[in-house]
């Protein structure tokens, strides 16, 4: 915590709030009824009461976040309010389900009347993309948490900030929902600078959709349950398909280009993954201490592997070129380690005259495409309807987070400071350490 700079977590406003809100909610505790929350509400960052005392002895104030949830009063009327919904990059569980929120909570709750949805991300925010929006309603949206993906497209990649600016001011839209990750956030800071530039009442709200659950500082985001479970069923059949053949080995790939969460989740969850390998944790391939070596000796024993391996894993092992390729979304574009690891695994035991039997399997597409399970429907309503009520008191240039088991208000700059990892030497590595039994270190020491 003390090795990188402490974090502003100090959300931006567009003024204070003028309008009663229409929800009438409680301020008075023990009444049965839910409450407002107070603008002066706090969730604490700090996970430990270790890190509490040291701020505390410091004479530090204890970092924290401001807490989520309806106001007493708001910043727009809600009769004048037009909304907007986008959603951009990859598909994941649970965006329809999120949009289904939106619209439902805004109409029924805040008696918005004018939705819309914008078509194919940030593309459709620009007038000469000729993409009309769609206009949201409870009827339009009923069953489409039925269905995976998103009913308003997707698309990757920046588009001119002032051309969507435009777009927003000409259509009179007051508020706009960003579902979306890193790339999405950062376009959404974009406009929110520009907005404040131009001194427009535009509030621009992220929703963090990102399947690796990597956006720092926000414990858990929308998908990522329903995507290690479906991975964990992958796994399973995986497993049967390596104990099926004498000295099988299966290897599948999910995903996690930075952060190997999916990767870890699904492994521990699973309990039938010899090995996983995931970009937080450096590994080499060769003997004497590398993965190879370590997978002879389990099929030597076992005569059967399952190897569970992220995208972003490994990607150290490739000869580098001197121009790196990035994609529409400005990520660095990986080499595929999948393939690569089951071609080495097949080489390696071919020149030892070790026959194996290898299945490769890579399911991410069909990952992300799934609705989202129960849970991952529940957690997606309510990251909905806290956006909404941060829109409605005038926050801005902020994603709804979740922390301790509270949402939150963060600052988009916060979010997309750096990406959230694995920290090999917390607990998920030791429980993936403990549930797979591969060694803690595969790395030839010099």
């Amino acid at each position: 915590m003390n090795s990188t700079p402490t974090p502003d977590f100090t959300v931006r406003t567009l003024g204070p709030c003028r309008y009663k809100s229409p929800l009438q909610l409680s301020r008075i505790m023990g009444d049965y009824a839910p409450n407002s929350v107070a603008d002066s509400e706090r969730i604490v960052y700090p996970r430990r009461l270790s890190e509490i005392k040291t701020c505390s002895d410091a004479g530090r104030d204890i970092l924290s976040f401001e807490a989520a949830g309806p106001r007493e009063c708001i910043f727009f009327n809600p009769s004048d309010v037009k909304a907007a919904i986008v959603t951009c990059g990859g598909l994941c569980p649970g965006l329809n389900d999120v949009i289904k929120g939106l619209v439902r909570g805004m109409t029924y709750q805040y008696k918005i009347k004018t939705i819309y949805g914008i078509l194919y991300g940030y593309q459709g925010l620009v007038e000469r993309s000729m993409l009309e929006p769609l206009l949201l309603t409870p009827e339009r949206v009923e069953t489409i948490s039925n269905e995976g993906g998103t009913i308003l497209g997707s698309s990757r990649g920046p588009q001119p900030v002032e051309e969507m600016v435009d777009f927003l001011a000409k259509r009179g839209i007051q508020i706009l929902f960003t579902i979306g990750g890193d790339g999405t956030l950062r376009g959404a800071l974009a406009l929110t600078e520009e907005i404040q530039r131009r001194g427009l009442d535009i509030a621009v709200i992220g929703i963090p959709k990102t399947i690796d659950n990597d956006i720092m500082y926000v414990e858990k985001s929308f998908g990522f349950e329903t995507a290690y479970s479906i991975a964990t069923q992958v796994l399973q059949s995986a497993h049967a398909e390596a104990k099926g053949a004498y000295n099988g080995v299966a290897i599948v790939k999910l995903m996690g280009r930075q952060s190997g969460f999916i990767a870890a989740n699904a492994s521990v969850a699973s309990g039938e993954v010899n090995f996983t390998l995931v970009p937080e944790v450096p590994f080499d391939l060769q003997p004497p201490q590398g993965f190879l070596a370590a997978l002879e000796e389990r099929i030597l024993r076992r005569h059967h592997a399952l190897i569970v391996v992220a995208e972003g894993a490994g990607q150290d092992l490739f000869a580098k070129e001197s121009i790196t390729q990035t994609d529409a979304s400005g990520n660095i574009k990986l080499e595929d380690i999948g393939l690569f690891v089951r071609d080495k695994v097949s080489r390696y035991f071919q020149e030892r005259a070790i026959p194996i039997s290898i299945k490769y399997i890579d399911p991410s597409y069909y990952i992300r495409s799934v609705p989202a399970n129960p849970s991952d429907k529940m957690f997606c309503l309510r990251l909905a309807h806290n956006a909404i009520h941060a829109a409605m008191a005038g926050r801005t240039g902020m994603l709804v987070g979740y922390w301790n088991s509270d949402f939150t208000h963060l600052p988009i700059e916060a979010a997309v400071s750096r990406r959230n990892t694995i920290d090999p030497e917390e607990d998920l590595w030791l429980s993936v350490l403990e549930s797979t039994g591969q060694p803690h270190r595969m790395v030839n020491m010099p």
